[in-house]
């Protein structure tokens, strides 16, 4: 385990139905850690709202391009990205959410978004498990704490800030949900070969500043334009967007 986490690797523990219940990181990911972090401790309030409006817009964007993938209209959550205010005081993150789920899975489903409801949210559970451990590790690696948010703020959440900056990244996991459902219709119970497709989430192409790259090195480019916003010699995130292909 020391190794592991000396090589900077999130290990993560797996309940008796092998979903992911808890993680384990390197607590010295980066040399330049207590720099860096004092950066994101002095963070100020107004810097904090602009990095969660850009995040709830590349978001939403994503969430218009995988309507758009599935054949439907995301016409509406396209211009709905370019609304979002500071801190986005408007919450058009959830007004999203109420268009996006709405449609971006096949009627016949009947799909309501419930952590404990009816697949395919075990599935969307899962992978967004194993993006948030993607996220914590870049995270730490990048030299950041993930438990301080920029937006959550749980006292009960070790993880705020994963949450956060993961949030753009989730309708890769929603794609990848849709692939699933498309090769295995109203069948969709937890079985060997859909976690392998649920696993190769963070090895999935994206493409990011105009360029291919698998998920993990984007969400490191990402943390690291987040440092980089935090220290004050940026004033962006860097996230992926999907790239349509139909």
């Amino acid at each position: 385990m020391a190794r592991l986490l000396h090589n900077n690797v999130a290990l993560i523990t797996c309940d008796a139905t092998h979903h992911p219940v808890g993680m384990l990181l390197n607590l010295d990911g980066n040399t330049l850690q207590s720099q860096k972090f004092q950066s994101q401790l002095e963070a100020s309030v107004p810097l904090k709202k602009q990095l969660w409006q850009q995040t709830v817009a590349a978001k939403i964007v994503n969430q218009a391009k995988l309507l758009v993938e599935q054949r439907e209209d995301g016409k509406y959550l396209f211009e709905l990205s370019k609304q979002v205010k500071s801190g986005d005081s408007e919450n058009a993150e959830a007004k999203a959410a109420n268009f996006y789920w709405k449609r971006v899975f096949p009627d016949f489903l009947e799909f309501r978004r419930e952590r404990f409801g009816a697949p395919p949210n075990n599935l969307l559970n899962y992978g967004y498990a194993i993006l948030r451990a993607v996220m914590a590790r870049s995270l730490v690696g990048s030299g950041l704490l993930p438990t301080l948010g920029i937006f959550h703020r749980n006292q009960y959440n070790a993880y705020c800030l994963a949450d956060d900056i993961m949030e753009p990244y989730r309708p890769f996991v929603d794609k990848v949900v849709c692939e699933i459902i498309r090769m295995n219709g109203r069948y969709l119970d937890m079985g060997t070969t859909i976690k392998k497709q649920l696993l190769s989430i963070p090895v999935m192409d994206v493409f990011i500043d105009g360029q291919k790259s698998p998920l993990m090195n984007a969400v490191q480019r990402t943390t690291s334009s987040l440092t980089k916003c935090f220290e004050g010699t940026a004033r962006k995130i860097l996230y992926p967007e999907i790239c349509l292909t139909i």
